[in-house]
């Protein structure tokens, strides 16, 4: 299986030049230059960046970082689940599309999760899920309505968006987290480049990503593999959830099976191929507007928008 790691890559392509050629290489034409244009993270105007802990581990501590407006009234909430392969923090390489769906009428949030090299699943999972909760025992602070909250990641992070979004409601996939008073359901959930089914993928492989995470093999973890699997926990009353993914990256299992039962149950799905895009498309342009876009139209669908007083 591919390693859900992400990163940018950008080649550059030089061309060899024989003995005799004493000319310089010709320069590359601007249309064949890499497309993309790496984001930064800036705190938009008319919002207030906030930390919020979650929990406090010996191996780290669990973190929110939320993009509250300054006006006055109740917001949606999109919670962001980042990628990395489990084992890389990447949240501020999400920051910039979760600033961006912020000015189209969302408070939005980034959650550090316990990576694979610090606790293995279903930490990661039950952090989340604490996120979630955490949300709503803050609503007020952060002028969230807590009755609409979505979540969304890419990679490792589309994954656990996926498994948080179809495991709502279950508790047995809660955890030990704080805030057990509050619920951590989504009503929408948006899945980025991941893999929906980690045993049909690690059949005969033996990912060493997938094996730091849940602390073995396929063959050694089969029931693990199989509960972490999204579409193990499809069924009638999960929200709505649709797929993006890159027109350059690899195919991920499970998708289209997902996609399959969650029709047959009613529940809204769809997938939307970007053109040309890599892997991390969410992490740069064009495709991070491309994304935003997509990711605003459902989110308002499914949670609506801001109450402004």
């Amino acid at each position: 299986m591919k390693s859900f790691i992400l990163g940018l890559v950008a080649i550059s392509l030089v061309p060899l030049l024989s003995a005799a050629d004493t000319k310089p290489a010709a320069q590359k034409p601007a249309s064949e230059s890499p497309k993309w244009k790496k984001l930064n993270p800036q705190t938009p105007t008319g919002f207030t960046l906030k930390t919020l802990e979650v929990a406090k581990y010996p191996e780290h501590t669990v973190e929110l970082y939320v993009y509250v407006p300054e006006a006055e009234g109740t917001w949606p909430c999109i919670l962001d689940i980042h990628g990395g392969g489990w084992q890389k923090r990447q949240v501020e390489a999400d920051k910039p599309m979760m600033e961006r769906l912020a000015q189209r009428g969302f408070v939005t949030a980034l959650v550090s999760y316990r990576l694979s090299t610090e606790a293995k699943y279903p930490a990661a999972l039950h952090d989340c899920k604490a996120a979630l909760r955490c949300l709503r025992a803050h609503a007020k602070e952060l002028k969230i309505d807590p009755e609409r909250i979505g979540c969304m990641g890419g990679s490792a992070g589309g994954h656990l968006s996926g498994l948080t979004a179809m495991t709502s409601g279950l508790p047995e996939f809660e955890g030990a987290g704080p805030f057990k008073d509050q619920s951590s359901t989504v009503k929408a959930a948006i899945v980025m480049a991941a893999t929906q089914d980690l045993v049909a993928s690690n059949v005969g492989k033996k990912n060493e990503g997938a094996v730091l995470f849940f602390g073995g093999s396929l063959e050694e973890k089969t029931e693990v593999y199989k509960a972490a699997s999204p579409i193990t926990h499809v069924r009638s009353g999960v929200p709505p959830t649709i797929f993006i993914e890159g027109e350059k990256d690899t195919l991920k299992i499970g998708r289209a099976e997902m996609m399959d039962e969650l029709q047959a149950l009613g529940i809204e799905t769809s997938v939307t191929t970007l053109k040309d895009a890599p892997h991390p498309f969410w992490m740069s342009d064009p495709w991070c507007a491309e994304t935003v876009d997509i990711a605003a139209i459902f989110f308002k669908k499914h949670l609506g928008e801001p109450i402004l007083k």
